[in-house]
């Protein structure tokens, strides 16, 4: 089954039909294709009726109605000129507008597109090198799937034990670590090689104290929104399902009270959450059908009594499993990662005694990096497919090499302190 899924995604053809039709075939193959029975009932049950997984078409909704308000091109604009004089400021300004839009999109295409049609031509006209400019933009877009409220995270727990609670509370910390982290750098780069990152003298003259206005009033709709959302999520108000709605609602209200509401635009957000919530779940369907196959066969269980005869330590059984989830994400994207390696990894990872909510969000960080890894770094090809013709594929490519690393480097820091992920889940949840 596992040469039919590599084979199928190497011709080109889309994850959730190679996944569905690799089922399909492994149940003929094993001679079994009474098991096709059972893989509809779980997926009707499993899935279809999983009322979690509700959030994911809202969140998408509230990203696109924040987008179509414009607070984000505002945002950027007024920090843009506030850290002008600052060497790196603009990848500063990349760095810190990623990690609001992050807190209140969780939709990687839509961060990295918006920030690189933003930021990419201007800091490439202000003297950036192109693998920083590249590399900045590319991470920086990623976070929203680390930081909440993340489709990511909604989607892990939906196929795990842990709340949708706990798993934001969880990676809440390490999201906005990695972010700070990603400022660090450009920080560093710029002292070390001031002609990568320029200071840049603003065209426009505009008092520093005007720009800290501007800013604070562009930064409070976006503020509202992840305190609506996360805030009710977090003190045990609403649910995720609750939460989603609850933004997305503010988002149109933010659209409303901005005058940026047309049905037009109003009807093309429907649309693309449409198109984007469906390719999403057909995913889950395929990938649901591919391991209820790989179970009922008993290919679920011969993998696991291969790892359990491994006899390792327990590090590095999980370092092991995250090395493979490292692997998997230069081939595959991370829905289909967490589809097929949870039911393998959960049930052995607690069977270890090791906090579930910990190896998760050390999950979750690894994926970060799926959008990264060449070849299908999915991240690369959002942004050649908006970069200028001189900035190279290569340098794209190694803009990113550091951020990678940055991105082991937080998990590192996960794994020796656990309470990063720990602190603020038992915080909240503990009475």
């Amino acid at each position: 089954m596992f040469g039919l899924l590599l084979t199928g995604l190497f011709m080109g053809h889309p994850l959730a039909f190679v996944l569905g039709g690799t089922a399909v075939l492994g149940t003929l193959i094993a001679g079994k294709p009474m098991v096709l029975g059972i893989v509809i009932n779980r997926i009707f049950g499993d899935v279809l009726d999983n009322f979690t997984l509700i959030a994911i078409p809202l969140f998408i909704l509230m990203a696109r109605f924040l987008s179509d308000s414009g607070v984000t091109d505002k945002m950027f604009e007024s920090l843009r000129l506030l850290l002008s004089n600052v060497r790196g400021g603009l990848a500063l300004a990349v760095v810190f507008i990623s990690i609001l839009l992050a807190a209140t999109t969780g939709i990687i295409g839509a961060s990295i597109t918006v920030m690189g049609v933003m930021a990419l031509r201007p800091m490439l006209q202000y003297g950036y090198s192109p693998t920083l400019t590249t590399g900045v933009i590319a991470a920086s877009g990623c976070l929203g799937i680390l930081i909440p409220p993340s489709i990511m995270l909604i989607l892990m727990a939906s196929y795990s034990p842990l709340s949708v609670g706990e798993l934001f509370a969880g990676a809440m910390i390490p999201g906005v670590l990695l972010g700070l982290l990603y400022a660090v750098w450009v920080v560093i780069v710029a002292i070390f090689d001031p002609k990568s990152a320029p200071a840049v003298e603003p065209d426009e003259k505009i008092a520093r104290a005007a720009l800290v206005r501007m800013l604070l009033i562009e930064a409070l709709p976006p503020l509202v929104l992840i305190l609506g959302i996360l805030g009710s999520l977090l003190a045990g108000i609403a649910t995720a399902t609750e939460a989603s709605a609850i933004g997305a609602a503010l988002a149109l209200g933010i659209v409303i009270l901005r005058r940026k509401f047309e049905w037009k635009t109003f009807y093309s957000a429907m649309l693309e959450t449409g198109r984007t919530s469906a390719m999403i779940l057909f995913i889950v369907v395929g990938a649901t059908a591919f391991t209820g196959v790989f179970n009922i066969t008993g290919g679920l269980r011969a993998t696991q009594e291969i790892i359990r005869s491994l006899d390792m330590a327990p590090w590095l059984l999980i370092v092991m499993m995250l090395f493979i989830v490292f692997i998997l994400g230069a081939f595959l994207d991370w829905t289909g990662i967490v589809l097929l390696s949870f039911p393998i990894f959960l049930p052995i990872v607690q069977e270890m005694d090791v906090n579930l909510l910990w190896f998760v969000v050390l999950m979750a960080l690894v994926l970060q990096t799926s959008f990264l890894t060449p070849p299908f770094g999915y991240a690369l090809f959002y942004l050649r497919a908006i970069a200028p013709k001189e900035v190279r594929t290569g340098q794209i490519i190694a803009g990113v090499m550091p951020f990678i690393g940055l991105i082991i480097l937080m998990c590192i820091a996960v794994a020796f302190i656990p309470q990063l992920v720990l602190w603020l889940p038992h915080t909240l949840y503990t009475n």
